[in-house]
C-alpha cells in the first residue's frame, strides 16, 4: 500500500473531524492503525489532546502557513508560578531510609575460595551412607557423556583428572539418581530439626 495525495488528503480530513487512527485504517483500507499514527506522525498533524479534535485547516497544514510569531506567542503557555520551598523539618525527625536488601546471590570472581558449604553433620547421615554405596556403582561420566537420563551428580574435584559424574538413572523430574537427591533435596523441617 503507498500513500498517494488521495489517501494523504482523505487521512487529513478524518483526522480533522476527530476520527480514531483504527477507524481511518478501516475507511482507507489495506493500512493498519499503526502505518496511520505513523502517517500522521511524519506529516506533522496535531496530536489533539485536549482540543477536542483539530479543524480541518489546520489538518491540511494551512494553518502552519498562515501561523506568525504573533499567534505562536500567543499560544504559548503562561510560565508556571515556582513551587513554595518547603520549610526545613527537624533533625531529630529525620530518619535515614533502611538500605535495600538484594535477594541476589553475589557472584563469586575465579579464582576466589568458595563460601562455606553445607557441612556432613547437616546432611541426613542415612542419605550419606546410601550415596557412599551408590558411588561405588556409579558409571563415572565425563561431562560430555551425560545425559538427560543420567545423574548428573559431580564427585571430586574438577581441577584433576579423577573429576566423574555419577552416571546411574535419574529419579523421575530429578537431576539426580535416588541416592543423590536425597542428600540435593532435604525437607524444610530435617534442616530445621538438625540447626538446633
Amino acid at each position: 500500500m503507498s500513500w498517494n495525495d488521495e489517501r494523504v488528503e482523505l487521512l487529513k480530513k478524518m483526522w480533522g473531524e476527530g476520527q480514531s487512527a483504527s477507524q481511518i485504517a478501516k475507511e482507507l483500507g489495506g493500512v493498519t492503525r499503526n502505518a496511520v499514527i505513523g502517517k500522521v506522525h511524519r506529516l506533522g498533524l496535531s496530536n489533539r489532546n485536549g482540543s477536542g479534535g483539530a479543524s480541518t485547516a489546520s489538518a491540511t497544514g494551512e494553518a502552519k502557513a498562515k501561523a506568525t510569531p504573533e499567534t505562536k506567542a500567543k499560544a504559548k503557555p503562561a510560565a508556571p508560578k515556582p513551587a513554595p520551598k518547603p520549610s526545613p523539618k527537624p533533625e531529630a525527625e529525620t530518619t535515614p531510609a533502611p538500605a535495600p536488601v538484594s535477594r541476589i546471590k553475589a557472584i563469586i570472581p575465579a579464582g576466589q575460595p568458595l563460601p562455606p558449604q553445607p557441612s556432613a553433620n547437616e546432611i541426613d547421615p542415612a542419605a550419606l551412607a546410601k550415596v557412599s554405596e551408590v558411588e561405588k556403582k556409579a558409571k563415572r561420566l565425563t561431562l560430555m557423556e551425560l545425559t538427560e537420563r543420567t545423574c548428573k551428580w559431580p564427585v571430586g574435584d574438577p581441577a584433576t583428572p579423577d573429576f566423574w559424574f555419577c552416571g546411574l538413572p535419574v529419579q523421575s523430574g530429578k537431576p539426580y539418581c535416588e541416592a543423590h537427591v536425597g542428600v540435593a533435596f532435604q525437607p524444610m523441617s530435617s534442616r530445621r530439626d538438625r540447626k538446633r
